[in-house]
């Protein structure tokens, strides 16, 4: 799965969770039409109700991309 495609499930969902980069705060919806089109194609894996971390290249889970918060 890459990343866009995890997005645009939580906003299908309707999934309110703010998304935080470092110190930044995005709702989905922002950050499907700020984002990078190289950023959107990353291999990504979303933890429900946790993370959202970049897949390796060997495919493992990377580092966090965004963290979920209520």
């Amino acid at each position: 799965m890459v990343l866009r495609e995890i997005l645009q499930k939580l906003v299908n969902e309707g999934n309110s969770a703010s998304l935080i980069d470092g110190d930044k705060t995005s709702q989905a919806s922002l950050l499907l039409d700020t984002l990078s089109e190289q950023m959107l194609k990353r291999q990504a894996y979303l933890q429900p109700g946790m993370y959202i971390a970049e897949i390796n290249d060997q495919g493992y889970l990377g580092r966090v991309l965004y963290r979920l918060s209520n």
